[in-house]
């Protein structure tokens, strides 16, 4: 079928970069879809037992929310800002979650064959530094939990999908449309990257220079968007930036769960909140480049 592929888009009249960017975009749409499937089918069954673990577990929920907000879906990060706006889980617990989730980092890079290597380096790195910032924070400023069996408000994650109450249907709808949408960006960035590598100069200054990479993609990161995390992976794919910035944008990159937070949580205390997650993904890109060429 690839095969196939190739000769079809060999066919047509576009340049190099374009048709490049088309083929490997077009490659990893079944990858994607059979690993969106598997995550649809946990998270429909287990996504509400670990929700109702991380409120009773108490200090452990930091232990268990990052475990969970590592493993790809929908909307984790959404949910624990719920959590957290109604005091329900605690600051270090959020920040952890934050840092630790990956959003659509891990399926691209389990589509993408030859970066396979990279995906229990990064998950590794990720728990650990939010396992670290989220007990270092319980440790220096403890804050308070209360109502722990109230429920945040529902919220919607990405492709409208309901990450709470999920119907059975949406085991085999949402994974086609969350695959035909990450689809959309990962082409759209594809062909992005691959022009401005062909007739741009200065993306090479950029992609030479391991201090101001992690801090440009760390204020990446915190845009609100589920995209983000698709267009940093899809750079670190084709080598445009490091090893180091890539984790600091994916660090910094809560999805939606920071929007959620702006719109719920005290504006001060967010604000702070941000700062942190801002300051650790900065800090850590910065060690890991000095290690890691």
């Amino acid at each position: 079928m690839l095969s196939g592929l190739n000769i079809l888009t060999s066919r047509i009249s576009l340049s190099p970069w374009a048709l490049d960017a088309i083929i490997d975009s077009i490659k990893i749409i079944p990858f994607l879809f059979i690993v969106f499937f598997i995550i649809e089918i946990l998270e429909f069954y287990y996504a509400d037992k670990i929700n109702n673990f991380i409120k009773k577990t108490g200090k452990a929920s930091i232990l268990a929310g990052t475990l969970a907000a590592i493993f790809p879906q929908c909307g984790f990060s959404v949910i624990a800002a719920g959590l957290y706006s109604k005091k329900i889980i605690t600051r270090g617990c959020l920040i952890a979650i934050f840092l630790a989730t990956s959003d659509e980092a891990i399926p691209i890079l389990l589509s993408t064959p030859n970066k396979i290597n990279l995906v229990i380096p990064i998950l590794l790195i990720k728990i650990f530094i939010a396992l670290f910032t989220g007990y270092l924070l319980e440790l220096v400023f403890p804050t308070q939990t209360q109502n722990r069996e109230m429920l945040p408000e529902i919220e919607e994650g990405c492709c409208k999908h309901d990450i709470v109450q999920g119907k059975k249907i949406e085991i085999i709808l949402h994974p086609i449309l969350h695959t035909l949408n990450v689809f959309g960006f990962i082409l759209v960035i594809s062909l992005a990257l691959n022009y401005l590598f062909t007739n741009i100069e200065i993306v090479e200054l950029i992609k030479g220079n391991i201090i101001l990479q992690p801090i440009i993609a760390s204020l990446i990161g915190l845009i609100p968007n589920c995209a983000i995390s698709i267009g940093l992976t899809m750079m670190l794919i084709k080598g445009s930036i490091s090893f180091g910035a890539a984790i600091s944008g994916l660090l910094s990159n809560a999805g939606l769960g920071l929007l959620v937070l702006l719109k719920n949580n005290n504006l001060k205390d967010t604000l702070k909140i941000i700062l942190l997650i801002l300051s650790i993904s900065i800090f850590s890109g910065l060690f890991i480049n000095c290690f890691i060429k």
